[in-house]
């Protein structure tokens, strides 16, 4: 038989000149944060969205339905009509099974990764990252992105990565992947740790390994610590039951609500403006370009979750406003003015932000442990790498047998 035909080889382009500058996270998709996902308006979501510019969105098959809500939304005909499948970036992860339980082998990385190109109606995801590494063996993330690649060989996964919470882990096994392997990450992503509580992901030593290790783009989430720097907190709501957080960090974020509030601004207004605007610059140099930029320059990239269409326009707006302080100096008169209000905006909310942080103390920067000390993954090392009889490797497997290149095929069988 001849050899497969990927439904999409790996691009020459590197991560940073593909990846948009703003992606949309759908871990809201998700009971963690609403009390039913699939209640939320994620069609009009995801289609304005696009409408508004997001060109990319990231989910994981640990986001409870967010996979199969994502998909489903940009399968839509009224989507997919406008929005064919090249003109957005689809991001995805593997490895965590369930809130203690983890499976980075090789069969259940490619069954899972198989699995996620079902539920989003695609046939290749732009980037896959190895669920929160810290909480496996180095062993284990090496044997995982290797299984990546090949995936990535076979034309499944164009882009391969890490995420997690620790920098100081992700620093690492950024390190260990290049030596070992011998080829660098593309991307790495953190959570809460470049937000107006905890900036370690901007740390000097941080953005020195990471760029020593060769990783393209390092990718900011969580600009509201999973709702720690919020107006309601993080103990209000689906949150409480399993945020990490511990009390104290958690009153001591509640104590930001006043301190805002006096300033005329919200809590979440405030986090997310300076969130947005920091990394834009101080993650500019593992960013991506974009054209409202010289050529050459990059930006930082961020992964906004947002719940509503509502939040989704205030957090675009601000965006847009962000970056309109970073583009250059124009003799257009209206631009001008945005930009001018851009770098006013920023002094501001800059000025309030040094506040918030004489208002956090100790809890400024703090890290609570990824994982707690004594932490045992709960998967049954016997279920290592056992899949579900459910189809999916067999319908991939039926699929794959039929995409035989025509230019390897007997002379006689083309004319036919």
């Amino acid at each position: 038989m001849g050899s497969l035909v990927p439904d999409a080889s790996p691009p020459p382009r590197p991560l940073h000149e593909t990846l948009p500058p703003l992606i949309m996270g759908t871990g809201t998709f998700n009971t963690q944060y609403v009390p039913d996902p699939f209640d939320m308006p994620a069609l009009s979501i995801v289609s304005r969205a696009l409408d508004l510019g997001v060109r990319a969105f990231d989910t994981s098959p640990y986001y409870g339905p967010s996979e199969l809500i994502l998909g489903d939304a940009l399968a839509h005909p009224s989507v997919a009509a406008r929005y064919p499948r090249d003109t957005y970036r689809l991001v995805t992860k593997a490895g965590r099974v369930a809130g203690d339980e983890f499976d980075y082998s090789p069969a259940w990385v490619r069954y899972s990764v198989l699995r996620s190109l079902e539920r989003l109606h695609t046939s290749y995801v732009d980037l896959v990252y190895m669920h929160d590494v810290e909480f496996v063996s180095t062993h284990e993330v090496l044997a995982a992105v290797r299984e990546l690649r090949r995936l990535r060989a076979e034309g499944l996964v164009r882009h391969v990565g890490i995420s997690g919470y620790p920098v100081a882990r992700l620093c690492a096994l950024a390190e260990a992947v290049r030596r070992d392997t011998g080829e660098p990450l593309d991307a790495v992503l953190s959570y809460g740790h470049h937000t107006i509580q905890n900036t370690a992901l901007a740390a000097d030593d941080a953005t020195a390994r990471f760029t020593a290790a060769g990783v393209d783009v390092v990718l900011n989430a969580s600009m509201l610590g999973m709702g720690l720097l919020t107006t309601r907190g993080a103990d209000a709501g689906p949150m409480a039951s399993w945020h990490p957080s511990p009390e104290g960090l958690r009153r001591a974020c509640q104590d930001l609500v006043p301190v805002a509030a006096a300033a005329g601004e919200r809590l979440e207004v405030v986090a997310i403006r300076w969130a947005l605007d920091n990394w834009s610059r101080v993650g500019a140099s593992r960013g991506v370009r974009t054209p409202r930029l010289p050529a050459g320059d990059r930006v930082g990239v961020s992964v906004m979750g947002v719940a509503s269409v509502a939040e989704l326009e205030e957090t675009c707006r601000v965006f847009n406003s962000v970056m309109e302080g970073l583009e250059p100096e124009t003799a257009d008169a209206e631009q001008a003015r945005r930009r001018r209000w851009s770098l006013d905006r920023r002094r501001k909310i800059q000025g309030l932000v040094e506040r918030i942080w004489a208002t956090l103390g100790e809890w400024k920067d703090f890290s609570w442990n990824s994982p707690e000390p004594g932490f045992v993954n709960a998967r049954n090392p016997a279920d290592f790498g056992v899949t579900p009889d459910d189809g999916v490797v067999a319908r991939h497997a039926a699929k794959s047998q039929v995409k035989v290149q025509v230019q390897e095929l007997p002379a006689e069988a083309v004319a036919t």
